[in-house]
């Protein structure tokens, strides 16, 4: 007697995986508060600063002076990017996730793929009208800046730039330590808090390590001119790079040799 292996119905490519990615990201309910909480934030904030500008914050680059709210958002995309991966495994998900795709590191970098597109266009459509609608404020003041200035719509994509940046590496965290709380806890110790506490160790080039911190690499991309004690927007960039694709890489390689 022979017996035959059962041939799968269906393929899996990766446009079906990015295809099922996407639809699940839409159909969960937090997605929908935290991307318009984070939106509401960064208009909310650009709105006050705008229509109480008195001239008091005149040495502030008015892009930084505009987005001042994005610090707020970025929270709120960060716990997104950690509900994106650490989400399935408290709810189970993972597990219909990683039978319908075998190889399962797909199912992560499709994650990271569909998160980066909505994060990116979302953070940038939002600096956008923010700063439009701030500047109905700013017209007569010496923040008068338009779209078409120099430098202006380089400034509201490097801030968009670099939240996504650093929301993708909450995702990763979130794909590393498989615990919601875990990944919240993790990317405000580690992104946030720790390089505060190493600027202040008394050792010599302690500042330089901390310029490449992702925070304060995020931090010289959104403004027209050079931020003090950060280093420059392109290297600032590529470290952003480095930083998320070492995490995700973390991250895949301990998803394909751990059980679900």
């Amino acid at each position: 007697m022979t017996t035959t292996t059962p041939t799968p119905s269906y393929r899996v490519t990766p446009a079906r995986v990015l295809r099922s990615e996407w639809h699940k990201l839409w159909t969960l309910r937090t997605t929908w508060i935290t991307v318009l909480a984070a939106s509401a934030l960064v208009l909310a904030v650009g709105i006050t600063m705008g229509s109480t500008y008195d001239g008091d914050d005149s040495d502030v680059d008015t892009i930084v002076f505009t987005l001042f709210g994005t610090q707020l958002s970025q929270i709120c995309l960060a716990v997104l990017g950690i509900l994106v991966t650490a989400g399935e495994y408290s709810t189970g998900m993972i597990r219909a996730s990683l039978t319908a795709v075998p190889r399962r590191r797909p199912v992560l970098w499709s994650k990271a793929a569909v998160f980066t597109a909505v994060a990116f266009t979302l953070s940038f459509v939002t600096n956008v009208i923010t700063f439009l609608t701030a500047q109905i404020w700013l017209a007569d003041t010496d923040k008068k800046l338009t779209l078409t200035d120099s430098g202006v719509l380089g400034a509201l994509t490097g801030n968009a730039a670099g939240v996504t940046l650093l929301s993708l590496i909450a995702l990763g965290l979130g794909a590393l330590l498989r615990s919601v709380p875990g990944g919240i806890g993790a990317f405000v110790g580690s992104v946030l808090v720790l390089p505060e506490i190493v600027g202040t160790l008394p050792f010599g080039g302690v500042d330089a390590v901390v310029r490449c911190f992702p925070a304060q690499a995020a931090s010289s991309l959104g403004s027209l001119t050079r931020v003090d004690d950060t280093i420059a927007p392109g290297p600032a960039l590529f470290t952003l790079v480095l930083w998320a694709l070492a995490v995700l890489t973390a991250a895949s390689y301990l998803l394909k040799r751990r059980d679900v």
